[in-house]
């Protein structure tokens, strides 16, 4: 084991100490890479103890829906799934740059709520400890709301959790990052069960060109497709760009346009200053 791995192992036995202080917790749990990491660690140390909850709502894409169920069932995770509707949480239609702030308020205070029901003692995320090197609102409801974030507070990163992920033999370790559809728009751009659907069909087809790691980014009639960079050169042949184009004007749009930098996280934020991101965290 090298310097590394020891720093890796010693920080995932810190993790199993905090979920063992806890006692009982309930997991948001999404499927993705930390949640489902964070769900595996607490049924582990903390068996019955540990209740992963879904929310199902309009942002979040049915394909991922149905791949949380079928790893909570292969874990063996006590799961339950509950309905959320964010866009009739106050403010969060109409898209502000703390749009996730108001999202995070109301999932979490269902999720709070579930706990009381089942008699469970925390409600926890799966933020590490990257998160906080992005503009992340939704930390604020976490803080008001007293969400525990056990990976974070472990200090384990995202690399870590990849790490961890594999040797603990979950298929989700190399899963590409995951975020609700809600993230697609501009912010001040209103959110509407249509644009969502549109989103979501328009990354259904990209995915089924074999494109692993996709965004569509929402700018009304225009769509706005991020990839990674070595699938850039391959959407830009022009039999396949022709297909796209065929494709996503079927859907609604009347642009198509292949961004040239390539997928990044969070590519939304960057039209916020750092004193408006100060004003909104």
């Amino acid at each position: 084991m090298d310097d590394t791995d020891a720093k890796t192992q010693e920080r995932f036995e810190r993790l199993k100490k905090i979920l063992r202080s806890m006692e009982s917790v309930v997991i948001a749990y999404s499927g993705g890479v930390d949640s489902t990491f964070l769900a595996k660690a607490a049924k582990d140390e903390l068996g019955d103890g540990s209740l992963a909850v879904t929310a199902r709502s309009e942002t979040y894409v049915q394909s991922e829906f149905e791949q949380a169920k079928r790893l909570a069932e292969t874990w063996g995770f006590r799961h339950l799934v509950i309905e959320t509707k964010e866009l009739e949480y106050p403010n969060y239609a109409r898209n502000p740059v703390d749009r996730c702030y108001h999202c995070k308020s109301g999932l979490f205070s269902e999720l709070k709520r579930v706990a009381r029901q089942q008699g469970m003692k925390w409600v926890a995320d799966g933020s590490n400890a990257d998160d906080l090197k992005d503009y992340r609102p939704g930390l604020r409801a976490l803080q008001e709301l007293e969400i525990r974030s056990p990976l974070r507070e472990a200090g384990l990163s995202k690399a870590d959790i990849r790490t961890l992920s594999r040797s603990l033999g979950l298929e989700t370790w190399n899963k590409p990052a995951v975020a609700c559809l809600g993230s697609r728009f501009p912010y001040g751009t209103e959110i509407t069960l249509e644009k969502l659907s549109m989103l979501e069909r328009a990354e259904i087809f990209l995915h089924g060109l074999g494109l692993s790691q996709v965004r569509v980014r929402h700018h009304d009639s225009l769509a706005r497709i991020e990839v990674l960079p070595g699938d850039i050169q391959r959407l830009s042949e022009p039999g396949l760009r022709e297909k796209v184009v065929q494709a996503f004007k079927e859907i609604g749009y009347v642009y198509v346009a292949l961004d040239l930098q390539g997928y990044r996280t969070g590519s939304m934020n960057e039209t916020l200053d750092s004193p408006k991101r100060a004003e909104t965290t």
